[in-house]
């Protein structure tokens, strides 16, 4: 969750922007104003700060705020995924940001494990985004002949670290060219090989057992059961990310571990034999 609100007073990302920052806490302003925003993708108009001396666009109210901490959120991720976001500090600090952002320069690498394996196990896929039609908390992939209202361009590379569980999934590495909204889950959707236990985008359980138990020993079928109705997430990690320092103009690059979940889930699927492919 971004903001507080009624419901999230506490543990949200800006709570944890606010006591890094050592700033004054904030309140709730109106209950109206919040919405669960599952975007990865921060809007131009969303590049407002979010503390300020008055209500800002996003509903919060700060007090007392130095005008040399300003913070912001530059690049946030969707919800439920793991791993590396951005969040400047300053105003010289997010401009600058937002504009590697806009100019594509930020160097952005994600895992997933996928129901399935994408034939082939690497490439590149530039089909354009637009918002599902039929489901307007989806974005949706589509092809360029159809021409659909609102598609924005977007360019993921993938490659595929390691088959797992006998071709049932697959431990895929992304780099995306575009930063659009859900993008790596509307492409691998598209690719046929939907997330694991992303049920928006077709990463059902149904779907991950229908795929892991006829590739797997009968033996492991019930660990596979198991591991399965546990999955509470797509199983997506931001990994790493690199961008030039706004202030020292210096080339940094930082580094997530993935998460107990995500491991625990990775480990089970490489005890079912598993080939690996390529490295990180």
């Amino acid at each position: 969750v971004v903001h507080p609100a009624p419901g999230n007073a506490n543990g949200t990302l800006v709570n944890a922007i606010l006591h890094h920052c050592q700033l004054p806490t904030i309140t709730c302003a109106d209950k109206n104003m919040y919405k669960n925003d599952d975007s990865s993708e921060t809007s131009d108009s969303e590049f407002d700060y979010l503390f300020s001396n008055k209500i800002s666009r996003d509903g919060l109210i700060s007090k007392n705020l130095e005008a040399s901490v300003r913070p912001g959120i530059v690049h946030r991720l969707d919800k439920g995924t793991s791993g590396l976001l951005v969040v400047a500090k300053d105003e010289h600090s997010h401009a600058h940001l937002a504009e590697q952002f806009k100019q594509h320069s930020v160097r952005r690498v994600y895992i997933s494990l996928t129901s399935g394996v994408p034939s082939p196990t690497s490439g590149r896929i530039d089909v354009p985004i637009t918002r599902d039609s039929s489901n307007r908390i989806r974005m949706a992939a589509v092809s360029e002949l159809c021409n659909a209202r609102g598609a924005r361009f977007a360019a993921s590379r993938y490659k595929v670290i390691e088959v797992l569980a006998g071709g049932g999934s697959a431990l895929v590495e992304w780099r995306l060219e575009t930063g659009r909204t859900h993008q790596i889950r509307a492409h691998a959707k598209f690719l046929g090989i939907p997330l694991l236990g992303d049920e928006v985008y077709g990463g059902t359980k149904s779907l991950a057992l229908s795929i892991l138990r006829p590739r797997t020993p009968s033996n492991y079928h019930t660990r596979i059961s198991s591991m399965v109705s546990n999955l509470q997430r797509p199983c997506l990690h931001a990994l790493s990310l690199g961008f030039r320092h706004p202030h020292t103009g210096r080339d940094v690059h930082f580094l997530c571990p993935i998460p107990p979940d995500f491991a625990e889930v990775l480990g089970q699927l490489q005890s079912i034999n598993s080939e690996c492919l390529s490295k990180f």
